[in-house]
């Protein structure tokens, strides 16, 4: 073993006797000068560096880690913890769906997160809130149900000319 000072870090590290490290610690050699051979990944079908169990790392991280991926992912959109999330969006409050629910922000500013202005709505009721012409009546539903929601559009005669 051959303990030297680094010429990148200065930190006394083991340097590689087989002259290859170029006075480097293992560190800063893998960082600066070694490059991975690339691979033809199975799952993708692009050449890419390998990572673990044949595949490339963005292909490892969607097989094996998509659970945590996809909680990160509704942590870092939404900004709230992801238990409440998952409180929210268990079925659409309208029609009880349970297979897939968005999360709605009912006063439409999506940085309110108070638990009162969250609501878990199917893909087909949300679209309806959002939509000028269902809005009124996804509203009226909503306080049927006993919650707090904004007036929404106002009726215009423009509107009515071209939805008639």
């Amino acid at each position: 073993m051959v303990f030297s000072t680094c010429s990148i870090c200065k930190k006394e590290k083991f340097l590689a006797e087989n002259g290859k490290s170029k006075g480097l610690c293992k560190v800063c050699y893998k960082r600066d000068f070694w490059k991975s051979k690339l691979f033809h990944c199975p799952r993708c079908e692009r050449e890419r560096p390998y990572h673990a169990k044949g595949l490339c790392t963005g292909c490892y991280n969607s097989v094996f880690h998509i659970d945590k991926v996809k909680i990160y992912n509704k942590i870092k959109d939404h900004n709230i913890p992801y238990e409440i999330y998952q409180q929210v969006t268990k079925s659409c409050i309208i029609c009880g769906f349970d297979k897939i629910i968005d999360l709605h922000h009912l006063d439409m500013n999506h940085q309110n997160n108070s638990f009162n202005n969250l609501a878990g709505l199917c893909p087909n009721h949300h679209k309806m809130i959002h939509h000028r012409k269902f809005q009124k009546e996804i509203f009226q539903q909503l306080k049927e149900k006993g919650f707090q929601v904004p007036d929404g559009y106002k009726e215009d005669e423009l509107f009515k000319k071209f939805t008639s």
